[in-house]
């Protein structure tokens, strides 16, 4: 499957998944940015990330707004080919797993740690 057909079924996931989001949830949610990429990038890597990484949370939590110094604005990275990838080619598997990364990165977002995340069965 191409970049751009993996892109469009993440894109449709991601925001089906939105939708079904507490509304108090959902707001938050429309407010970090969702990127697509093939896969993570040099820096990501060096960051000490493994190369099948399949979601990555990055910037401030929601309500720490530069506290951290971090100089980009929040955003969760899906690696489409990295999911894919773990999916073995199955289309059903796939838009499960991009649905769980995405909460999985929005729960980092709200300001949870990896128990948190856990605890909430987005692992």
């Amino acid at each position: 499957m191409t970049f751009t057909q993996l892109a469009t079924l993440a894109v449709d996931t991601v925001e089906a998944t939105q939708r079904r989001l507490p509304s108090e949830i959902r707001a938050l949610a429309a407010t970090v940015a969702v990127h697509y990429e093939e896969r993570p990038d040099a820096d990501v890597l060096a960051d000490g990330f493994e190369p099948d990484i399949l979601g990555l949370f990055t910037g401030d939590p929601h309500g720490l707004s530069g506290e951290s110094g971090h100089p980009l604005p929040a955003q969760i990275i899906l690696y489409l080919a990295n999911l894919w990838d773990f999916a073995e080619g199955d289309p059903a598997v796939f838009r499960d797993e991009v649905r769980l990364t995405y909460l999985h990165e929005l729960g980092h977002f709200l300001g949870w740690d990896e128990d948190d995340v856990a605890a909430r069965g987005l692992e």
